[in-house]
Parts: C-alpha cells; sequence; structure tokens
C-alpha cells in the first residue's frame, strides 16, 4: 500500500504545529540559515519543539539546507547539520552537493530539493546516484513527464499542488542576482518576476506598457491528486513558507480532506504517511485565501491563461460592479457573495491595486470611506472575508490518534488491553478489589464504555469489548484516572511511524561539463562531481556573473500570453521582445521546437 504525504509549509514552529492539526503528515521548516527562504529562519530549539509535537503522530519534519553555500560557509553548514539531527529532524531539503556528506554523516536522510532543476528522466537518475531519497520534481511538468521520472527512478517523488509559482525553472532563476544582487539561489529572491515591465519588439514599438509581464498564477491541483497518484508521486507539497497561519490552515485543511477522499476511494491502494484524525475545526475556503487567481499550468501538458500580469497580487473574490457612490459609501449593481462586516475590498485603479475595508456591509450596500480612483462601472473584488476570518479563528481542528480498548473486569482487578492505530500495545491492570459489586452490570458496562471512550491528550480512546463474569462498581474518577495513565503510557511508547525511503550512491556518471546552472560554488561541489566523472566546471552565477549568461527560461511565454505565438497565428514570428524597467533591458527570445522562453540581458545596444 502506497502511503501519500501531505506536505505542509511552516515560516514558524507554531504554524508547523497548526499544519500538524489540520492534517498535514508532514512539515518543512527552516533552521537559522541556509533556507530558500532568507525571512522564515528559526531557532534550533523551536525546530525541536516542533519535531517533538510532530513525532507524536508519525508526522515528518524536514528542514530546508537548499541554497548554495559558498566556501567560508561550509564549517557553519556543517554546524547547523549536527544541530538539526541533534533536533530530530526527519530529513534535509538540499540543493547543494556539499550538505549530502554532512547530512549522511549524521545519519539523515537527503530529498533533492526543486531547486535541483529536475525535469527529465536522465536528470532524475543521476540525481538520484547522488543519494538521495526524494526528488522534489520541477513545477512546469505534466502528467506524463512525471511518468516517464517515476519509471526512471526507485526514489520517492514529490511535487507541488498549491501555491506561488516561479516563472522560471526553479533553481535556475538568475534574474533577480543580476538586476538587485540578491539571490534566489541565496534565499533572497526579489521577485523581479512579480515587477511591471513595459514590452518593446524589435524596431522600438512598445506592444504593453506596465504590465507584471512575468508574474504567474498560483498553482491549485486540489482536483487532480488522484491523477498525480496514478503518476508516481506520494508526497504532495503546498508552497507557502512565508504565509501566515490562517493561510496554512485554510489551504491545510482544503488538501486532508481531498487526501483522505482520494484514500476513501481506493481502499487497500493507499493510505496515509502519518496518523491521527483531524475532527472539527472550519470548512476550507481556497478563493477566501490569497491567491494571484489559480491555475494548474502544464499538468495536462496544454496551455492556458497562466499569467496574473494585470494584478501580481491577491484580488480575492470578485463581487460585483459599483453603481454608484453615495455620501455614506457605495452601491453595488449585484453581488456575487454575501457581504459581512468588515470585509476588506480590492480593485484595480490603472496598474495599482488599491484596497479598503467595510464599516458596514448588507446586500449592495458598503457604508465605507472609499478611496480614490473608485468610480461607477468600477469591478470589485473582496479579498478579506472578516466572517471567514473569524470562523477559521475560532473553530480550530484536533487532532487524535485513535486507540482501541478492550476491557475485561473482575471484582478483584480490571485488565485494560490496548493498540493504537500505528501499532502500539500494551495491557494495564487495576486493583478494584475496594470496590463493592455492581447491583445492574449492564449499566455498569455502559458507564465503563462512556466513561473509557473520550479523549486524553492527543489520544482519542474507544472500547471496542467489555468482557467479564463479576463487575465492581467503579466511579467515574476512577476510570478517568485509568484514562489519564494509559495516555501517559503511551507518551512513554515512541510512535510506529512509517519509515523514509533512504537514498543509495550509485555510479551514473555526471556530464562531462558543468556549466554555471548546476550553481557549483564550493570546493567541496567540484570535488564531488569530480568523483563522479566531471571533467569541466563553471563557477556558480552568482561567483562569476557571465554577462552571456541566460538569466531565466521557462516553459511560460509572453508570446502566447499575448496572443502572438507563430502557432496561434502563421503572421507571428519568433522574433525577440524587449522588457523594460527603471533603465534595465531584457531580451526575450522564443525557443519554439521545444515551447519555452528564455530572458537575458542586454548590456549594450544590439
Amino acid at each position: 500500500m502506497l502511503a501519500l504525504e501531505l506536505l505542509a509549509p511552516a515560516r514558524t514552529a507554531d504554524i508547523g504545529i497548526a499544519a500538524i492539526d489540520c492534517g498535514a503528515d508532514a512539515v518543512y521548516i527552516a533552521g537559522p540559515s541556509f533556507g530558500a527562504r532568507a525571512a522564515a529562519g528559526n531557532s534550533i530549539e523551536d525546530i525541536s519543539r516542533l519535531c517533538t509535537y510532530a513525532h507524536k503522530f508519525g508526522v515528518r519534519i524536514y528542514a530546508t539546507v537548499n541554497t548554495i553555500i559558498y566556501e567560508n560557509e561550509l564549517r557553519e553548514a556543517e554546524l547547523l547539520v549536527e544541530d538539526l539531527a541533534r533536533a530530530g529532524v526527519d530529513a534535509l531539503i538540499v540543493q547543494d552537493p556539499a550538505v549530502i556528506d554532512m547530512a549522511h554523516k549524521h545519519g539523515l536522510i537527503v530529498h533533492a530539493s526543486t531547486q535541483c532543476a529536475i525535469r527529465t528522466a536522465p536528470k532524475a537518475r543521476f540525481t538520484e546516484s547522488l543519494g538521495y531519497g526524494r526528488l522534489v520534481l520541477e513545477r512546469q511538468l505534466s502528467l506524463e513527464q512525471i511518468r516517464a521520472i517515476r519509471e526512471a527512478v526507485n526514489t520517492e517523488l514529490e511535487f507541488f499542488v498549491h501555491g506561488a509559482l516561479c516563472v522560471c525553472y526553479s533553481g535556475q532563476c538568475y534574474l533577480s542576482e543580476y538586476l538587485t544582487g540578491r539571490s534566489a539561489n541565496r534565499g533572497e529572491c526579489a521577485q523581479a518576476c512579480r515587477s511591471r515591465y513595459d514590452l518593446m519588439d524589435a524596431s522600438g514599438r512598445i506592444l504593453v506598457r506596465d504590465k507584471a509581464l512575468l508574474s504567474l498564477k498560483d498553482y491549485n491541483l486540489l482536483h487532480r491528486l488522484e491523477d498525480l497518484a496514478a503518476a508516481g508521486v506520494c508526497s504532495f507539497k503546498i508552497e507557502g513558507r512565508l504565509k501566515s497561519e490562517a493561510y496554512v490552515r485554510n489551504v491545510v485543511t482544503a488538501y486532508n480532506e481531498a487526501l483522505d477522499s482520494l484514500i476513501a476511494r481506493n481502499p487497500g491502494k493507499y493510505r496515509r504517511a502519518s496518523f491521527g484524525r483531524v475532527t472539527g475545526g472550519f470548512v476550507p475556503d481556497l478563493e477566501k485565501t490569497f491567491n494571484r487567481g489559480y491555475t494548474e499550468l502544464f499538468i495536462d501538458g496544454t496551455r492556458g491563461e497562466w499569467s496574473s500580469m494585470d494584478a501580481p497580487t491577491h484580488l480575492g473574490e470578485y463581487v460585483g460592479e459599483v453603481a454608484r457612490l453615495t455620501r455614506d459609501g457605495i452601491l453595488l449593481k449585484s453581488s456575487a457573495v454575501t457581504l459581512a462586516n468588515g470585509d476588506g475590498f480590492a480593485f484595480l485603479s490603472g496598474p495599482e491595486v488599491i484596497g479598503f475595508r467595510a464599516d458596514v456591509a448588507d446586500g449592495l450596500s458598503i457604508r465605507c470611506r472609499y478611496p480614490e480612483g473608485l468610480k461607477p462601472g468600477t469591478r470589485l473584488y473582496r479579498n478579506i472575508s472578516a466572517q471567514f476570518q473569524k470562523l477559521s479563528d475560532a473553530s480550530k481542528p484536533v487532532r487524535e490518534v485513535s486507540v482501541n480498548l478492550r476491557v475485561a473486569a473482575g471484582l478483584e482487578e480490571l485488565k485494560v488491553n490496548a493498540q493504537t492505530e500505528d501499532g502500539r500495545t500494551f495491557e494495564m491492570s487495576f486493583d478494584t478489589s475496594g470496590f463493592q459489586d455492581a447491583k445492574d452490570r449492564e449499566r455498569m458496562i455502559s458507564i465503563i464504555r462512556g466513561q473509557l471512550s473520550k479523549r486524553s491528550s492527543h489520544y482519542s480512546f474507544n472500547v471496542s469489548g467489555v468482557d467479564g463474569t463479576s463487575y465492581p462498581f467503579l466511579p467515574a474518577a476512577f476510570l478517568n484516572g485509568i484514562r489519564r495513565e494509559m495516555a501517559s503510557a503511551l507518551d512513554g511508547m515512541p510512535v510506529k511511524a512509517l519509515p523514509l525511503y533512504n537514498g543509495a550512491i550509485s555510479n551514473i556518471p555526471a556530464p562531462q561539463e558543468l556549466s554555471y546552472k548546476a550553481n557549483i560554488a564550493n570546493s567541496r561541489d567540484r570535488a564531488f562531481y569530480t568523483a563522479h566523472g566531471a571533467e569541466k566546471m563553471e563557477d556558480a552565477y552568482e561567483l562569476s556573473h557571465r554577462p552571456e549568461a541566460e538569466l531565466m527560461r521557462s516553459k511560460y511565454c509572453v508570446r502566447h500570453e499575448l496572443g502572438l505565438c507563430p502557432r496561434q497565428d502563421k503572421n507571428n514570428k519568433p522574433e525577440p521582445l524587449y522588457l523594460l524597467n527603471a533603465g534595465k533591458k531584457l531580451r526575450l527570445d522564443f525557443h519554439c521546437a521545444e515551447c519555452e522562453m528564455t530572458v537575458t540581458a542586454v548590456r549594450r545596444p544590439e
């Protein structure tokens, strides 16, 4: 039976705990350094606290050590890996091969980060041969490409299913470094893809003004989990290590329900990778959390409308069109949603997204001090649902590990046999000689069932049978004490967590020549690749800043998004176009045979 894993992001340990409570089977989080989101670092103490909580449910914790590492940082990285191992993490997510030996030295499994740019079967085979236990695949892949990789390797496959999308193939974007000196491979991406540009053709004619031409919508594969599982993906990853707790709770809850439904439809084929049933809480709604509009990108091997060039930030749910403005606020022509006091709204005013809050919202009326730029005919969106926010904050789910109990009652002792859903078993005996014989045996059996079939700590006890020929009269306080003792006993027994796949090093040779796209940043990387057969290696872009370097390559195509693709109209030619922003000029080239677009710097007049 294949274990399926819902992998959640955590900016902090507390957000990680919230994700676990909502059903995550694993959480990925950064330590104090070397994470690909520099603003999302955590102390070793906090990571240890998260591990302790997670392991109660067999949930795994993956620490991100997925930046490239400079020569003078190797010792610091080694000490970090040692600290993370001591904190109890289950695996490291890694880009720089120098970290592989560090991890193995401390008994840690390594997962190949999406920054490793794994998008073909040969690249997957080579990466697997380096000793990785899991490959985190490139996001811009189709199901067919994922299946080809699955057939080529034995290691586990992880795939992003929700959240922000990088327009470039992951790990090979050098645009931020070129424009700002902030490297995406160092966790400092300036998100140049969300910036606004003018688009110019070779003749100097401006085709588009002031649009976020490289900005993609957000990923949403909520309804494609079964397809991904069938293609060989075992871990479904949610993006968002900079997102709020409310965002993580909403998204994890939605995908937890979808994954449970998938497993219920395929009994005996799939199971969850951790333990504990989630109960209670709010009804999730992905439209009510941050998104730039949703896309399934290239999952079916076809192109759609991927761009969020008009609004590279969160607009929210469409509400309706403004009919007129009054002294008190706004009247709508109609409303697609039910409004509430305190709702937040947004609209587009030229290239800007303008937001405001309602004091009172009822029906088609919004009483507020509305901002400049709002006018009749404006399309209005709700980016904060006060009612949903209040409900999700107040109604948090509870996660419980189920424990089956069989009770044997007698006038001298009461025996309890327990078995948890993860397979822990024990027997406990309790002295009942001081209690009188129960006159109503059926009622006593009912009391035993009722008092023991409750929750203690994070355990949900259920009595499946009560045996005996004589029953003492046991007060509720005594039975409650039994339940607490059993919870304490279980806390002292390690959860029988499912094992992670551990990779093995094999002898697949590296390419003889490795370009700057291999992100080689230190002497250990060079020694590593030399040992695998590489003969010529370029330094990482961050070290060399090659003027001719390709800054970005993507399946996304500006020509296609604007209806200028030669395949859409033979009169269109795949000639270069240019992005202009703040005195910088970037060249777009279109490689129609591969159906890819590249971005390079223009450093001199052409």
